[in-house]
């Protein structure tokens, strides 16, 4: 589901992302497996501004990817203006989950979800979700209802 102007979206980021010739398929449109790597520039994106993977490896953890669902809407060609938004959709107590939204010149062309957990680095054994990002998204969620209540928006 799309939603408009940027409601509840905990922690969203948006990228520009250029289409290089080497994204084109035999029949001149993006690749389906490019839309990937797009979503793991999405997801480093996310990471720089939001909980900065040098620090999860300092302190023995990762994140890691368990799963990914894409729906093509549109396909994308090389002269198109593509930008991605990503944001954290949920947060359990030892799972993750980020929703993405590729545009392509303004419209959508493709939706993904992701899940994930972070491991330990000694053992590759999932942890709890780190309080402190918790906090975030939750802290996030609730000024983005704020915001709505204030603005007249409803959510559903």
């Amino acid at each position: 589901m799309v939603l408009g102007n940027n409601l509840h979206r905990p922690l969203e980021v948006v990228l520009a992302i250029p289409v290089r010739t080497y994204d084109i398929d035999f029949v001149g449109i993006v690749s389906n497996i490019v839309y990937i790597r797009w979503l793991e520039d999405l997801r480093l994106k996310f990471l720089d501004e939001h909980w900065q993977l040098n620090q999860q490896l300092e302190q023995g953890y990762a994140p890691i990817l368990a799963g990914t669902e894409i729906e093509y809407k549109r396909s994308i060609k090389i002269s198109d203006r593509v930008i991605g938004r990503l944001w954290l959709s949920d947060v359990g107590r030892l799972k993750w989950t980020v929703k993405a939204e590729i545009l392509s010149n303004d419209e959508l062309a493709a939706v993904a979800t992701q899940k994930g957990a972070f491991v330990s680095l000694q053992n590759g054994r999932p942890i709890r979700i780190p309080e402190e990002l918790q906090k975030k998204y939750f802290h996030s969620q609730q000024v983005t209802h704020d915001e709505s209540k204030n603005s007249g928006v409803r959510i559903q």
